[in-house]
């Protein structure tokens, strides 16, 4: 018999057997209804909640991180340069190679956070001169 209700209490809170309940029953089913579905709006509620802490916590320690790799890129870019410094004023105190230059500051940084525009290229012939017609497949900058 309590088998029989549980499971009946179940289909009726499905929407199921609902026919032969009395306008107040299905008024307290309502009820139980709306109070189970604030609970469930509740927990889901708190379950996004935290995500969003985890995931912006997350995405601070990436941010430090980000800025920590720049800042030891400008410090090996600043190194780099002193060094070429020195190669060059080594050279022109050696009478170093006269035809031999090298420019200072070569080295590009891009900002990870920049988006590139960076698409594929349709494929150019190399050489024409050449009997058989190679062709360069790769991107291009647009």
């Amino acid at each position: 018999m309590i088998i029989t209700l549980q499971s009946d209490a179940c289909r009726q809170l499905m929407g199921e057997q609902l026919s032969g309940l009395s306008v107040n029953n299905l008024e307290n089913l309502e009820n139980q209804l709306e109070k189970s579905l604030k609970g469930v709006r509740a927990k889901k509620k708190q379950i996004f909640s935290d995500k969003m802490k985890e995931l912006n916590l997350k995405g601070n320690v990436m941010q430090q991180g980000n800025i920590e790799l720049h800042k030891k890129i400008r410090l090996l870019l600043q190194e780099n340069n002193a060094l070429r410094k020195k190669v060059h004023k080594a050279r022109d105190v050696n009478g170093g190679n006269q035809y031999f230059h090298e420019p200072l500051n070569r080295t590009i940084v891009h900002d990870v956070f920049t988006p590139s525009n960076l698409w594929p290229s349709q494929p150019q012939p190399l050489s024409k001169e050449a009997g058989i017609e190679s062709t360069h497949l790769g991107l291009q900058l647009h």
